[in-house]
């Protein structure tokens, strides 16, 4: 009887506590379309260009009309996101999103740092900076979005080591985010490279391989000179330019196949005509993606026509190679 009793008990006050949830769900719902329904006209006339009367902002409103600006701000680009940054200030957004920074729940501190990246707010650079180094990846990944939005050369030179040594950021969020800050960067990474412990260089070198930056020769042939075959690899990935274009073609005999596909695809950027017996030589290597990537490579040579690869075609007695460049030259017919 009492196991029963207490039980009922148990299901009548979680049965109570999802009623009130529920309730807090329908009001916090109530009040967000109550804000978006008197902010919005407001908001739409900025953007346009009208200068409508601004009322005070409410404190039961203010994460609503953040969400909403912020929302706005990242579908417009020019002077209507100039305009509704005026808007913001005059209604005091930045300094209560700096005061947020430092007190308020995880989720609105997420808001906070999202708006003043886009204030572009100098004020909140020092109090951005320890969000930088936290351990929760979403809140730092969004600090350091923000500290690239408001001064972009100051923040590649202190993020791009913390790009280097974090691991939990995934590529794609820090390519994202140092796209406004690519040149700065690339200095950065050419002048730090050099002193990198071996196993923070591969990170290295696939961040300017993300950010499609071109790194100093002297750098790249540091990395393509190495004994390591995943520093090799990564710096194969970022070649862009002929600087080094020997190490590269020495590169083609590599005894592990996977630095042998990057140098024929580094070879397809930067080669030249000379380029055509290396390539056409690889089409007999026997891993099939160095196969691939070589027909691949001969055929984005920018010096060779379509005769001159019917020409290497018709020289080739390896029935592997003569299938492998049919089959490139075929998915370039059907691109």
């Amino acid at each position: 009887v009492w196991t029963g009793t207490i039980a009922l008990g148990v299901t009548l006050l979680l049965a109570c506590q999802i009623v009130l949830l529920r309730i807090d769900l329908r009001r916090h719902q109530a009040r967000n379309a109550e804000a978006v329904a008197r902010w919005r006209p407001l908001l739409n006339a900025i953007i346009v260009g009208e200068s409508p009367a601004l009322p005070l902002l409410p404190a039961h409103e203010r994460i609503h009309f953040m969400r909403l600006w912020v929302h706005l701000q990242g579908s417009l680009r020019g002077e209507a996101t100039d305009a509704l940054n005026a808007m913001a200030r005059e209604l005091g957004v930045d300094a209560l999103a700096r005061r947020m920074l430092a007190r308020a729940p995880r989720d609105e501190r997420l808001l906070a740092a999202l708006v003043l990246g886009h204030l572009r707010d100098r004020a909140a650079w020092d109090r951005l900076l320890p969000l930088a180094q936290a351990p929760d990846s979403a809140l730092s990944l969004t600090a350091l979005w923000a500290l690239v939005r408001i001064d972009p050369a100051a923040a590649a030179e202190y993020l791009t080591p913390l790009f280097i040594e974090r691991d939990d950021w995934a590529l794609s969020h820090v390519a994202g985010i140092l796209q406004q800050a690519a040149a700065p960067t690339a200095a950065v990474l050419g002048r730090i490279l050099p002193g990198l412990p071996e196993e923070r260089l591969p990170r290295a070198l696939r961040i300017a391989e993300a950010l499609r930056v071109p790194l100093p020769g002297a750098v790249l042939a540091g990395a393509l000179s190495s004994g390591s075959v995943p520093i090799v690899i990564a710096g194969l990935r970022g070649v862009m330019t002929p600087e080094t274009i020997s190490e590269v073609r020495s590169l083609l005999a590599h005894p592990d196949w996977q630095v042998r596909v990057q140098a024929a695809r580094a070879l397809g950027r930067i080669g030249n005509r000379d380029d055509a017996p290396r390539l056409t030589a690889l089409l007999g290597d026997p891993q099939w993606w160095v196969r691939y990537r070589a027909a691949q490579a001969l055929r984005e040579l920018p010096a060779l026509s379509r005769a001159d690869m019917q020409a290497v075609r018709a020289s080739l007695t390896d029935r592997f190679a003569l299938d492998m460049l049919d089959q490139v030259l075929a998915e370039q017919e059907t691109a």
